[in-house]
């Protein structure tokens, strides 16, 4: 903690941003338990806890040195936070209960005094969030082709009281008993929903979630029909914008239905905050040179 502490005060000096008299609403993308580039970020964008507001796409915590912080300090905000649930918070909770093993970045939150309580608070939060007044949809991956607003919300709504419930640990475990790309048909709605709502990339033509593919879109994914799943011709409209993290090769994007805001800070790329109250909200990053070597 003494190290992460250090170099978050280093990292601080970078410039921030002009200052504002209103609240802010920031979104930012997979922080990853990278708590040092995260500290930095919200110095950058000048971020007042006692005024502003943070969307957090999904992702807290893996793969980064500082998950039990990333934690322990979005929950000590809580009040402040707007997160939505993404594939590595689910497996989070998933080793909590004993259904997968635990790993090294992973381990200092299973060993905190706090861990029950973070649990308690991470089980709770929702896979889609919606601002009817900023005509914005937040979700970690993507919203499937077929479902509208209605439907997106009814899911997230299914899935997290799944997770909160008291069976939350055996229900997990059968959804995590198969592997991700098995069973993703239309007809088992709720597995299909938290595999789209958490890990989707593309889409055939017809909205049929693919796994396979986790680069960026180009010619060749183009040309064996694969689409990423905002570009999918029978998708139905939703009447609001997309903010989502999840796909580091795709990066920043920012186009008329949907806000890519996964800029790889975990394998030393950056991360990214836009402000989302106003049109043309800024975009601010920092680098992450404590990030993976990818």
């Amino acid at each position: 903690m003494a190290a992460i502490q250090s170099l978050w005060n280093f990292f601080t000096t970078d410039k921030r941003v002009s200052s504002h008299t209103d609240s802010k609403v920031w979104a930012i993308g997979d922080i990853q338990g990278c708590y040092v580039a995260f500290r930095r970020l919200l110095v950058k964008i000048d971020f007042d806890e006692s005024r502003d507001k943070l969307w957090i796409a999904g992702d807290l915590v893996n793969r980064g040195e500082g998950s039990l912080e990333t934690l322990e300090y979005l929950y000590s905000i809580r009040d402040r936070v707007q997160i939505v649930l993404g594939n590595h918070d689910v497996a989070l909770l998933a080793i909590y209960w004993g259904i997968k093993k635990s790993n090294p970045t992973l381990d200092p939150i299973l060993e905190s005094e706090n861990v029950d309580k973070l649990i308690e608070w991470l089980r709770v939060q929702p896979f889609v969030h919606y601002d009817k007044d900023l005509e914005l949809l937040m979700v970690h991956a993507g919203i499937p082709p077929e479902f509208d607003i209605d439907i997106a919300l009814k899911y997230s709504k299914k899935l997290q009281d799944k997770l909160s419930g008291e069976d939350a640990p055996r229900w997990l475990r059968k959804k995590m008993s198969i592997a991700v790309d098995a069973d993703n048909t239309k007809k088992k709605k709720n597995r299909y929903a938290i595999n789209a709502f958490t890990r989707m990339r593309f889409c055939d033509k017809e909205g049929e979630l693919n796994f396979s593919q986790k680069g960026a879109p180009n010619t060749r994914t183009y040309g064996s029909g694969l689409f990423p799943w905002f570009e999918i011709p029978k998708r139905k409209k939703l009447g609001a914008k997309v903010i989502f993290g999840h796909w580091s090769t795709l990066g920043y994007m920012d186009s008329d239905v949907a806000i890519s805001l996964d800029t790889g800070c975990v394998w030393q790329g950056k991360m990214t905050a836009k402000r989302i109250d106003i049109k043309g909200g800024e975009i601010v990053q920092v680098d992450c040179p404590e990030g993976i070597k990818a």
